[in-house]
């Protein structure tokens, strides 16, 4: 198959292409600007896909312009359908990779897909209104909306906590400064979110979300711990109060079920590296840059 990807050039997105070819998919990366309706058109013309994983937008919650969030997730996605829905001859199948985020703080736990919503930030809000827009294109696309939860590996920026502390103890620095250290987050393997997003292109019912998780949780506490087992370093942890965000989700748990009864009815088993192996690959990735 032909799949047009957003984002390729991103954290998730590289991943997914390796992944979509060895399993002998073409990837054509979407290279127009979201932003601009008609270079997006254009391109969706000429490449004329069978499927479509739209992974590209702004995912880091502490981005500091938070109209960027809505003009990219939100009017970017609009323009994406537009064009697909304009086309000669629309996909096959549209996976909108949505977030876990869109559930904010809730009493639920493990949080199954029909949780209500409850955003605490822009990047969530952002991500709910698409998933809402999208509703209005279900008619005349087949569309999945996948909602991960949180996951790492090599490569991924170190804005984000995981690799922030991976790169700290493959350098064997001796001091790191975090926010709160006891949320509790699932730390999930890019490769297997990217295998799954080539089983929901494959057999995900349109119209339908899905949660991308394992159910497994762990605190940040847990992560340095198996980072000072495996590195053999440990690292003076310093709490800086401007990394706290106000509006934190204490705890982000999904519920696999609904995905896992779907792969069942297709007898395709979801294999997934252990966090250790995560974790050991991202600090070789960074050992092998560094030069160590």
């Amino acid at each position: 198959m032909k799949i047009l990807l957003t984002g390729a050039d991103g954290f998730t997105g590289r991943a997914f292409r390796t992944r979509a070819e060895a399993a002998g998919h073409e990837v054509v990366p979407l290279r127009a600007d979201l932003t601009d309706a008609d270079a997006v058109s254009c391109e969706v013309l000429e490449v004329g896909p069978n499927l479509v994983v739209h992974l590209a937008g702004i995912a880091f919650v502490g981005h500091a312009h938070e109209e960027a969030f809505y003009s990219v997730n939100v009017i970017g996605t609009t323009n994406l359908l537009d064009a697909l829905v304009n086309s000669p001859a629309p996909p096959g199948k549209v996976l909108l990779a949505s977030s876990a985020n869109i559930y904010g703080n809730c009493a639920q736990s493990p949080i199954v897909e029909t949780q209500p919503p409850a955003p605490v930030n822009h990047y969530a809000m952002s991500k709910l209104a698409m998933e809402h827009m999208a509703r209005n294109y279900m008619g005349q696309l087949d569309i999945v909306i996948s909602r991960p939860f949180n996951y790492t590996g090599p490569g991924q920026d170190e804005a984000f906590v995981v690799p922030k502390l991976a790169k700290h103890f493959a350098l064997r620095l001796p001091s790191i400064a975090l926010g709160n250290l006891h949320v509790e987050r699932e730390f999930n393997d890019v490769r297997t979110v990217c295998d799954t997003y080539l089983m929901l292109l494959e057999m995900g019912v349109p119209g339908e979300a899905y949660n991308v998780c394992s159910g497994q949780t762990y605190r940040l506490l847990d992560i340095i711990a198996r980072l000072e087992r495996l590195s053999g370093h440990r690292i003076d942890v310093q709490i800086d109060p401007s990394f706290v965000r106000p509006n934190e989700v204490h705890r982000l748990c999904g519920n696999p079920g609904k995905l896992l009864g779907l792969l069942q009815q297709h007898d395709q088993p979801l294999v997934a590296p252990s966090l250790d192996d995560t974790l050991q690959a991202m600090l070789a990735s960074i050992g092998e840059r560094a030069g160590a």
